[in-house]
């Protein structure tokens, strides 16, 4: 009980969810008001003495498990300071199964190089931004000394597109390819299979949120305005594609919280979109990408976040997306009372 009673720790601690484990069980609980709560919120008996304590992580908790937390992390109206709940989790595919190698989950994105330079150093990732000349580097790489292992994430600049620079010659985009993983000393490739399944997980995920946040996909001004006209196409493939395993860890929130708005008679949650029914027209908000097409045609409307704020409570901090979905389907649920000349103009 260190932890709940330090004045520093205390915070954080009654926030996560703890796994107890001795010889004959395994317990994740959560600590609250006094007492020890189970996923559903009912007191349990405190562990034992002699338990092993660990900070939970959803790859060891089944499907139904991680729902059950979130519901009641939810109806707490808990914030954790760690993402535990919905923390995105990330397994081997039988199409990385089949290459063995090399997984190319991430291949084919087309990133803004110095935002991808930024966001690798931050998660603790070394990378060298590459230029017209001839020393760049190609990797993204981390390593993992407790497991004697190193992650190689490729991207490639230029190539087959004349790719602007900026006056220094420094690439302003880059292509992302394969991931690999290697042990130390050893330059062959390791079979991902081999790779322990939680690491693989948070390696992946990490690169996702590379691929999420430097995206050109992201940018809501690309369809009009983008630079390079050859990607478009995927521009368009990724702002309105197939969900990553962060987006569906937003579309599950979502489909919880719109219930409880005041716009909820205006929206439905499908695969891959938030409905959101106006007076003028129906607005297909994407759950990855933010991006916003109008039916009947699916014409793009472009949207410039602005600082409009609502007061939603959210479990977990970090996700401007989750933030920029709501703001828009908040706005296009009374697209009477927009006054946006720009906006106006889209919507016909």
């Amino acid at each position: 009980l260190y932890y709940f009673s330090h004045p520093l720790l205390r915070k954080i601690a009654l926030d996560l969810i703890w796994v107890f484990t001795d010889e004959s069980d395994v317990k994740h609980l959560l600590f609250r008001d006094g007492v020890f709560v189970d996923r559903f919120g009912e007191e349990c008996s405190n562990p034992s003495e002699k338990s092993t304590v660990s900070i939970a992580h959803p790859f060891d908790l089944s499907a139904e498990e991680v729902n059950d937390w979130r519901i009641l992390l939810e109806s707490l109206e808990i914030r954790q300071p760690i993402k535990q709940a919905y923390r995105e989790v990330y397994r081997l595919t039988d199409a990385e199964r089949a290459t063995e190698i090399y997984s190319n989950r991430y291949a084919g994105h087309i990133l803004r190089q110095r935002q991808l330079n930024v966001l690798a150093a931050q998660r603790g990732w070394h990378y060298g931004l590459q230029g017209v000349w001839d020393g760049g580097t190609d990797l993204v790489t981390k390593a993992f000394p407790e497991y004697k292992l190193k992650v190689e994430f490729w991207v490639n600049g230029g190539g087959e597109y004349e790719v602007d620079t900026d006056q220094t010659g420094i690439f302003d985009f880059v292509f992302s390819d394969q991931t690999r993983f290697y042990r130390d000393g050893d330059e062959a490739h390791l079979n991902l299979e081999e790779v322990p399944p939680r690491l693989l997980s948070e390696v992946f995920r990490d690169i996702d949120l590379f691929v999420g946040v430097c995206s050109i996909g992201n940018d809501p001004e690309w369809e009009d305005s983008g630079p390079l006209a050859q990607f478009r196409r995927y521009w368009g493939d990724y702002s309105f594609g197939e969900l990553t395993e962060t987006a569906s860890t937003r579309r599950d929130y979502l489909s919880r919280l719109i219930p409880k708005l005041k716009i909820a008679d205006h929206c439905e949650i499908t695969d891959r979109f938030l409905m959101v029914r106006g007076n003028r027209r129906t607005y297909k908000i994407h759950l990855g990408s933010s991006n916003i097409l109008m039916s009947p045609n699916d014409e793009y409307l472009c949207i410039i976040p602005g600082k409009e704020k609502h007061k939603i409570f959210l479990p977990f901090d970090g996700d401007n997306t989750l933030s920029l979905i709501l703001s828009k389907a908040f706005l296009l649920a009374n697209d009477s009372d927009i006054t946006d000349k720009t906006i106006l103009s889209q919507i016909g």
